[in-house]
């Protein structure tokens, strides 16, 4: 299994756009019982990205008093996650 923070990023190669909620759903059954899989640091972990040029914001929605970012990679970006992340 790859570390968490890799997977993270693989997953938006295979999107075309998600939040925290739905890295967060599409991992669950593969890293629930990891100690770094919690809603903040997945957070983080795409703010991390989005400064390292990785992913870019796409989106933001207000639900309730909760701002939700959307991310996503382009073509580029997918192909350097993928370069390195196989």
């Amino acid at each position: 299994m790859r570390p968490l923070n890799y997977e993270i990023l693989k997953y938006f190669t295979r999107v075309e756009k998600g939040c925290a909620n739905d890295v967060y759903e599409a991992l669950e059954n593969d890293y629930k019982n990891h100690k770094a899989f919690r809603k903040d640091l997945i957070i983080e972990a795409l703010m991390t990205a989005k400064e390292n040029g990785l992913i870019d914001e796409a989106d933001y929605v207000l639900l309730g008093d909760e701002l939700v970012v959307y991310y996503q990679a382009s073509q580029e970006q997918k192909d350097t996650i993928n370069s390195y992340i196989k």
